[in-house]
């Protein structure tokens, strides 16, 4: 296998389906199943979601809301997407799932304690992070890198909706973009290419974590990265940029 432990890095759409709100029952399905995949290989994983399926800061600007208000709202949005991964992974019985919070709510999760998240995952067990890092002003993708490196573990998969990778250009807008085979993070920031938020690449880079970029609509791409094929486009510690053929 080419990794150990992952972090697998979700949006809140990605639970919603093509609604773009609340929780689809077919969406739940196969971000079951593409977690699964790599679990049933030996694989241990992390997951961090989203809450866009419940509440985007765009609407927040509509409403006269401030951003930190928008951010704690977000934050519990967050909280309920990890919870309702619980809920559908525990119900397919075939292992343990964890939620941990970094907003204290014992109810219903465990807080974040980094050594215990360890100890679960190398229990096989598969752990949600949900609630952010705790604070206003830091993005999901933040919190996955920092959550990825906290825990130890080996790579970010970062799953979009309808785009296989990184390009060029917006390949929606630009019939000519190519797609990035791989990309060093060095020509991703100096070519302001959006992968992600930009301090969360910054992060990934200077502890050399790599990120793994692809379609989450395709069925077994999980379990292809991780057995070592290229697919999507994959940023890392000295790589060269190279675009797909």
């Amino acid at each position: 296998m080419r990794y150990k432990r992952i972090l697998f890095k979700i949006s809140g759409g990605a639970l919603a389906g093509p609604q773009g709100t609340g929780f689809s029952p077919t969406s739940l399905d196969h971000i079951c199943r593409e977690i699964l995949a790599p679990r049933g290989l030996g694989i241990e994983l992390a997951v961090v979601v989203g809450g866009g399926n419940i509440f985007r800061g765009n609407v927040a600007e509509d409403w006269d809301i401030e951003r930190a208000e928008a951010d704690n709202i977000g934050m519990l949005g967050t909280v309920l997407n990890a919870i309702m991964l619980r809920a559908a992974l525990t119900a397919r019985g075939t292992c343990e799932a964890r939620v941990m919070t970094a907003i204290r709510m014992e109810s219903i999760a465990e807080p974040f304690i980094r050594l215990r998240a360890i100890k679960h995952l190398e229990k096989g067990t598969i752990v949600v992070f949900g609630g952010g890092i705790g604070q206003p002003y830091v993005t999901t993708d933040y919190t996955g890198v920092q959550r990825a490196i906290e825990t130890r573990c080996d790579a970010v998969l970062i799953a979009k909706q309808g785009v296989d990778g990184v390009y060029t250009s917006d390949p929606k807008a630009d019939p000519s973009a190519r797609r990035f085979q791989t990309l060093s993070y060095t020509d991703a920031l100096d070519r302001d290419i959006r992968v992600m938020d930009q301090s969360a690449m910054l992060l990934a880079r200077d502890h050399g974590l790599p990120l793994h970029v692809f379609d989450f609509d395709k069925t077994g791409c999980v379990r292809q990265i991780c057995q070592g094929e290229d697919i999507g486009t994959l940023l890392g510690p000295n790589t060269r940029t190279r675009l797909a053929d």
